[in-house]
């Protein structure tokens, strides 16, 4: 039975999927330290988390079996995801949950900014009716500037559209002009987007590269006459600079729901002029925190059950959603690394995957490489290996993994290559997916053939000679080993036999096959799961 750990309070829709199983153990604990967590983490196989609980080191320093955390949300700044790379633990997020919450935060706070709601409430509480002070400003025909233009950016955006505002967007992630069908112009840094803009929101994520993106050398970019919203990270923003912009007037007004320390004690915005402040609203409705938590739960159980990964973090190039035919290449891939496996025993210097076909194949390369470096190195090493921490393997062992997407063959329309060199050796497997769903290798060490990839094969290297057909035949016939499946082929003067065998193989047999030297040159069995294909 899979053990889940609560760590954080949760929506109830989420905690009721959990329960509602009866192949889970569902505990609820919240408020525990990270010491507390690293004593009894190793016993679960999964967490979900928020942000009221800090994922250390040292509390994944003895990680057991656990495998997944969840954290119902987006930000992972109390998780430390390299450690848990490190661990094998893969993190996963829901970043879809809260997009459209944390987007009508950004148009509330910009709606309150311009049109002073926050301080006119308060004049009206007080009984006061001076209507000229809090003359305000219509969106209307203003310029939107959005940094960041991902999911909440790009919802930002639709709004904005729909308030009749001109949208002009910088992303580094996006080339041309326009973007959302033409609707947003795009510019190419944010120097240029600046001065262009009367509203300026951030949408960006947190790198080394975006911390203090908008300081005071941006600022005095701005019109003077501008507005600031900040709904994604405060310390994209240089709290002092734009303290200091707005107490000197360059700035006409900010309204901020994130800040660089939480709760924001001594902050300078706290006591700056024409600025809106919420404590970090933006993901704070109803809708928001039951889809964080009950898309957590999704994902936690899909990964464990099902081996389906969703919001990964902390895997590089892994896409947010796998299809079936995504999921039907990396198994083919996993199968590769398996039949290249036994020669790894000794170590390997490098690893490449090649793609050959569409650019949904090229996109889903990277995984594909983390596929086979789990499969070919795992019989071979002690610990966890997996898509999470196999990148990391491969460069603490000085192993170069590559992978490399190319446009389809003639033959075949998509095919996957994995290569290995070793001591001066070269070897490699080739394979495809056909229509039914099932697997195909195509070539071992240039030798063309094809033949599903399950169950034990001997892979069996000899002289290309009369009777070796006949030779191992009646071996397998003399001690009873049926021979489901052979293919033949043949390159220059050497020739491989691959069997598909019935049942297994003693190792007299292997043996007593071997001593058959000439012609056999060398036998090397593998086993592989069952196959799935498509109904």
């Amino acid at each position: 039975m899979l053990k889940i750990l609560v760590a954080d309070q949760i929506a109830e829709e989420g905690l009721a999927r959990l329960r509602g199983r009866k192949d889970l153990a569902v505990d609820v604990r919240t408020g525990l330290t990270p010491e507390e967590i690293g004593e009894i983490v190793g016993g679960y196989d999964a967490m979900i988390i928020r942000s009221g609980v800090k994922i250390t080191r040292a509390a994944l320093a003895n990680p057991g079996k656990l495998r997944v955390i969840a954290r119902a949300g987006v930000g992972v700044d109390n998780v430390d995801v390299p450690a848990a790379t490190a661990a094998g633990v893969l993190v996963i997020n829901t970043p879809d949950a809260n997009t459209i919450s944390t987007a009508e935060h950004a148009i509330a706070l910009m709606l309150s900014l311009s049109r002073r709601i926050p301080v006119a409430h308060a004049h009206t509480r007080d009984g006061k009716w001076e209507r000229k002070q809090f003359t305000g400003r219509q969106i209307a025909g203003k310029t939107l500037g959005i940094i960041g233009l991902g999911r909440v950016g790009r919802a930002v955006a639709e709004r904005a559209l729909g308030l009749k505002m001109d949208v002009i967007a910088f992303d580094p992630l996006l080339s041309g002009d326009t973007a959302l069908e033409g609707r947003v112009r795009l510019v190419p840094d944010v120097a240029t987007l600046l001065p262009q803009v009367d509203f300026l929101t951030l949408h960006a994520s947190m790198t080394p590269d975006s911390k203090n993106m908008i300081g005071e050398a941006q600022l005095r970019l701005m019109k003077p006459t501008a507005m600031l919203i900040n709904c994604a990270r405060g310390a994209l923003v240089d709290e002092t600079a734009l303290a200091d912009a707005l107490n000197a007037g360059r700035l006409a007004g900010a309204a901020i729901d994130v800040f660089a320390a939480e709760p924001p004690v001594g902050s300078p915005l706290l006591s700056a002029t024409n600025i809106v402040l919420t404590p970090h609203l933006g993901a704070s409705t109803e809708e928001a925190q039951t889809a964080v938590s009950t898309d957590a739960v999704d994902s936690l159980l899909g990964y464990l059950l099902e081996g389906v990964i969703r919001g990964a973090v902390n895997v590089a190039g892994l896409p947010a959603h796998f299809s079936d035919r995504d999921r039907a290449y990396l198994d083919l891939t996993a199968r590769l690394g398996m039949l290249l496996s036994p020669l790894c025993a000794g170590g390997v210097e490098r690893v490449e995957v090649t793609t050959q076909g569409g650019e949904d194949l090229t996109r889903l390369c990277p995984t594909l490489a983390l596929s086979a470096m789990v499969e070919m190195m795992s019989p071979h090493i002690e610990g966890r290996l997996n898509l999470v921490n196999a990148g990391d393997f491969a460069k603490d062992r000085g192993i170069v993994l590559q992978h490399a997407g190319h446009s389809a063959r003639r033959d075949y329309y998509e095919v996957v290559s994995v290569t290995i060199e070793r001591r001066g050796e070269r070897h490699s497997v080739e394979g495809a997916v056909f229509q039914d769903g099932l697997p195909r290798i195509l070539g071992i060490d240039g030798y063309r053939m094809e033949m599903v990839p399950e169950g034990l094969l001997l892979l069996i290297f000899n002289d290309d000679q009369p009777g070796v057909i006949g030779l191992v035949g009646t071996l397998m016939g003399t001690h009873r080993i049926n021979i489901a499946d052979m293919t033949l082929s043949r390159r220059a003067r050497t020739a491989l036999m691959l069997l598909k065998i019935d049942g297994g193989v003693p190792e007299a047999v292997m043996d007593e096959l071997r001593g058959k030297s000439p012609p056999i040159l060398s036998v090397r069995a593998v086993t592989l799961p069952p196959t799935v294909g498509r109904t």
